[in-house]
């Protein structure tokens, strides 16, 4: 007779609701003005999504999406401070703050979660450049291919650019409001109009306390979800031994 070794499966998750969350993203517009979405700011920054979206895989393998063999998937923080503290790294400068509802299957990790189906409820503007407010969008680089991103600024710093307000842009989305981040700190003390290059913030190794904080917080996150799911790996691995 075998000996059958025990379970250390566990029980599959099912929320009886859609998932609340946030997450970084930067506003696009097409080149002809009649729509509107959003790209990611690492692997997905080729890739346009509107308000209701399903994952696919960047790297272009046909597996369902999130694979726990693959970083592929959406990705939200439970908290909106803690995706907001994201905006300090230079891969995610200008990014608007998402609050999304995420919805199939899905992998939770200590501060947020990897899933496959999201639909955006609500968009937040961050600061200008200057530290003001922003009160509308000018277009910037052509990224990706047919799309212009969207930076947030206010009247002063749009200058002759092509603005698009906020009303525009939430009509182009058919779907959630618009609004500016009241929650967003100022680019930096003593920024101004035209302080828009200092206002990026100094170099990791030149910043402050204050500045590298939540920073290192939001990364220590990330490295904390990618060691829990490789722990879960390996427990079922060795169980099977």
């Amino acid at each position: 007779m075998t000996r059958r070794l025990p379970s250390f499966r566990t029980r599959k998750e099912q929320p009886p609701a859609p998932l609340p969350g946030f997450k970084l993203a930067h506003p696009v517009i097409s080149a002809d003005g009649r729509r509107a979405g959003f790209s990611g700011v690492t692997l997905g920054r080729s890739r346009v999504y509107g308000v209701t979206a399903d994952a696919e895989c960047a790297q272009g393998c046909q597996h369902h999406s999130p694979s726990r063999w693959c970083d592929c998937g959406f990705y939200c923080l439970h908290a909106a401070a803690d995706a907001r503290a994201l905006s300090c790294d230079p891969n995610y400068r200008d990014a608007v703050l998402l609050e999304i509802v995420a919805s199939g299957r899905f992998m939770r990790y200590e501060r947020g979660l990897r899933y496959a189906r999201q639909r955006v409820t609500a968009v937040r503007v961050g600061r200008c450049g200057c530290g003001r407010p922003a009160t509308m969008f000018a277009r910037d680089e052509f990224i990706p291919p047919g799309w212009h991103r969207l930076l947030g600024v206010c009247a002063a710093c749009a200058g002759p650019r092509r603005v698009v307000p906020f009303s525009e842009f939430a009509r182009l989305l058919d779907g959630p409001p618009v609004t500016a981040d009241d929650a967003a700190q100022p680019a930096g003390p003593g920024a101004g109009p035209v302080a828009t290059t200092a206002a990026a913030g100094p170099p990791l190794d030149q910043a402050g306390h204050a500045e590298l904080v939540p920073l290192l917080c939001a990364e220590v996150a990330l490295l904390q979800a990618r060691l829990d799911d490789l722990q879960r790996q390996l427990a079922r691995l060795t169980a099977t031994e």
